[in-house]
């Protein structure tokens, strides 16, 4: 996903050198997590990467689909059609900016549910490692099957498990829109408890880049 987000529009050679330093970076951190033997250095590193892609790619898609970033509002094809540049109708970048707005708070979402459900599963891990023996404890007063229930590690990678999912699907969908193919492809997503999924688009069954499905959210 660090390749992905930052080697979008570049040229051969930056690619080839983002991905050899990404190699040697990884190598890097599994071979000096192997010689540390500490658990908090591979959850940092882990959770560094995480976030300097999350924040590119929140980046990416505020400059790419805000119309006031991208410079497409009205004021904009006005000053481009003084100057004589190709401009699309009035219709056609309102439908545009109408199109992408929607598309951006759908994403949003997503970001904010995907980030909830990951530092969830962080949060309820770091609380089972602290009160490991209290809660253990309750799992075998408890018994099966509801013990299962308390097992922090096992909603950690349940949680995080989700939020990278959604991370990947918003990722897909993120890409999709940099290559102008919303009209293409759209997010079908009817409950925020359901799977999202990136789909072909076809016969009329998504507006505006997102599934109407989702309108019941």
């Amino acid at each position: 996903m660090a390749y992905a987000s930052f080697s979008y529009s570049r040229t051969t050679a930056v690619r080839v050198c983002l991905g050899l330093s990404l190699t040697g970076l990884a190598v890097f951190i599994t071979l000096y997590y192997h010689y540390l033997q500490d658990p908090v250095f591979h959850q940092n590193a882990y959770a560094l990467l995480t976030t300097v892609v999350v924040l590119r790619s929140m980046h990416t898609m505020e400059v790419t689909l805000r119309p006031k970033w991208r410079h497409s509002t009205e004021e904009d094809r006005l000053a481009r059609q003084k100057r004589g540049l190709p401009v699309p109708t009035k219709e056609r970048q309102h439908y545009e900016n109408v199109r992408d707005q929607k598309t951006l708070k759908t994403m949003w979402f997503m970001v904010a549910y995907g980030l909830s459900m990951f530092l969830g599963g962080f949060l309820i891990w770091g609380m089972d490692n602290v009160f490991c023996s209290e809660i253990r404890r309750m799992r075998r007063t408890v018994g099966l099957p509801w013990g299962l229930f308390l097992e922090g590690h096992g909603w950690w990678h349940i949680m995080t498990g989700i939020g990278a999912y959604l991370y990947i699907t918003w990722g897909i969908w993120l890409r999709h829109c940099l290559n102008n193919r919303q009209e293409e492809y759209h997010l079908r997503w009817a409950h925020f408890w359901q799977i999202p999924e990136v789909i072909r688009t076809s016969g009329g069954s998504s507006e505006n880049g997102v599934s109407r499905a989702k309108k019941s959210t």
